[in-house]
């Protein structure tokens, strides 16, 4: 609190040079930058906003004794239950995210409640979660399911708790995401020469190969790469491997898991366990090299599933996860420097603006657009090309028109994948940076150029606060060994590190601010009049 003040001290007495000319400020350059952080800060807000919208809409829909969000409200059935699989996994971890973001009392208050009665009255086998009925006050089912179970938590800790841990670090929400992944393998039961694993089915295992390969790092136990090594050794070693002996291979949701799992194991291992790199590398090629000869289109899209064995599309329609296989293939041109994974990556993000304009993902789903766009953007952070940014810029509007005036978005679980990918955009919008408290306020907007984050916050109304700094959170809170693509991961942009110091530049004030980069990540403190628009340059020293 002392160091807060004092930069709040240096702040004014650098207001006292107002006035005096900052040549940083003045080239065309430069302005056009900051017309962009302008663009971006009014982009940003008003996404911010429509996730806030979409949190209140649904709390509003909550059971009022248990104070769980239903399934969906379509339907008498889906809107009696609170589920794993749709329910914890897809719709309540991004309300998380949302008010983390922009509303702390939601988020300490609702969202804290709401996980405490998800673990009281879902946790069924040990942990592990099972659908519970607001008319029965109990289970849905009257006998536990363990392939239902061990469905539902795989789907809730890779779609909803890994990338809420990514971006919060340890937590609550951390320690829920621990305890289920120990009850799912404490009761695995499905033999393998290989050992004990908790599933045949593909899309629970690539769930877990995700999950494993990135809790391995943040745990540092190695039970968890243990794990994860038996099912690569089930798909890549043994007599399931998913293009030498899979009849159909889904290369879109609920399927495409397995491939972009078995690509983080593949990261893993090169640096947890070389000796196993070596046992992989080759069926791993041989997967990736043969859904490039069988699962495209002409354009470089992936269809939604092949065979593989006969090398024909069993559903030509195309994936809006193409992004999510895409990872896979770039993570394992990362490691082995093999161009030709790195060229479909190229190929498919080029054509998006050309052809995929308003396409008809999953059906002009908002969800299928989320899932698109998330691929997208993912992608785009590690190739930027200028054909993606203009797609994604595009698409975005088309997703946020899908929104009801209520705040809802198409009255399904899927709503959440809405907020996920907007609050992905709006990170890119903002290079990683939010203002606390958000009060429908500050538009914040910004542009990294030569190393250097030129950011502007304008507001409408007076507002005082912190802005919040990212920081390298793959590295501080996942302790993973380098920054692969992953699946509803959060991209980071201008990171700042504890032990650095940078040099804030601001706009008609001469004297810069010098602070240290884990201040930066408590919050710069900045005080705004009705109107005002303020603009910085932020470097590292």
């Amino acid at each position: 609190m002392k160091r807060i003040r004092k930069f709040v001290l240096i702040l004014i007495i650098a207001a006292c040079f107002q006035g005096c000319s900052n040549n940083d400020f003045n080239n065309n350059s430069v302005k056009k930058i900051f017309e962009k952080t302008a663009i971006n800060g009014k982009s940003a807000n008003e996404g911010f906003a429509r996730c806030l919208k979409f949190t209140k809409a649904w709390l509003a829909l909550a059971d009022p004794e248990t104070g769980l969000i239903p399934r969906n409200i379509n339907d008498s059935i889906s809107h009696d239950i609170w589920n794993a699989k749709d329910c914890a996994a897809d719709n309540y971890p991004f309300m998380v995210l949302t008010t983390a973001l922009l509303d702390k009392n939601l988020f300490e208050g609702r969202m804290s409640e709401m996980l405490a009665t998800e673990i009281r009255l879902t946790s069924r086998t040990g942990s592990l979660p099972d659908t519970y009925s607001f008319s029965k006050k109990g289970f849905a089912g009257k006998d536990p399911v363990m392939s239902e179970i061990i469905f539902g938590s795989a789907e809730y800790v890779k779609d909803g708790l890994i990338p809420l841990t990514e971006w919060l670090g340890p937590s609550k929400w951390s320690d829920r995401m621990i305890s289920i992944i120990d009850d799912a393998w404490k009761y695995a039961e499905v033999d393998t020469p290989f050992g004990k694993i908790i599933s045949d089915d593909p899309e629970v295992n690539g769930d877990m190969l995700q999950s494993l390969s990135r809790i391995y790092w943040i745990t540092g136990d190695k039970k968890y790469l243990e794990y994860a090594e038996r099912l690569g050794d089930y798909y890549l070693l043994g007599n399931n491997h998913p293009t030498r002996n899979f009849r159909v291979l889904r290369l879109r949701d609920h399927g495409c898991e397995i491939v972009s799992g078995l690509c983080e194991l593949y990261a893993t291992v090169s640096f947890a366990n070389p000796a196993k790199k070596e046992e992989y590398k080759q069926p791993v090629h041989e997967m990736l090299d043969r859904i490039l000869e069988t699962g495209r289109n002409e354009d470089g899209l992936f269809y939604n599933s092949i065979d593989p064995v006969k090398g024909i599309p069993v559903n030509s329609e195309i994936a809006d996860n193409f992004g999510y296989t895409l990872n896979g293939f770039y993570t394992v041109y990362l490691l082995d420097n093999e161009e030709k994974y790195r060229t479909p990556v190229l190929k498919a993000n080029r054509i998006l603006n050309e052809k995929y304009r308003n396409y008809a993902w999953e059906g002009i789903s908002s969800d299928g657009y989320a899932d698109a766009i998330e691929g997208a953007l993912n992608l785009y952070i590690r190739e930027p090309l200028n054909e993606t940014e203009e797609w994604i810029n595009s698409e975005i509007r088309v997703m946020w028109n899908k929104q009801q005036p209520s705040g809802i978005i198409e009255g399904w679980h899927g709503d959440g994948n809405f907020a996920r990918t907007t609050i992905m955009y709006c990170l890119w919008k903002t290079q990683g940076t939010y203002p606390v408290p958000w009060n429908n306020g500050p538009e914040i907007g910004a542009v990294q150029n030569d190393g250097s984050l030129y950011l502007s916050v304008y507001s409408e109304d007076t507002w005082e606060g912190r802005i919040i700094f990212d920081r390298k959170r793959h590295k501080e809170f996942m302790h993973l060994p380098f920054d692969w693509p992953r699946i509803n991961q959060f991209p980071e942009y201008f990171t700042v590190e504890k032990e650095k110091t940078y040099r804030i530049k601001m706009e008609n004030i001469r004297k810069p601010v010098i602070i240290s980069g884990e201040d930066l990540q408590n919050g710069f403190p900045l005080k705004l009049k009705k109107g005002d628009n303020r603009r910085m340059i932020i470097e590292e020293v």
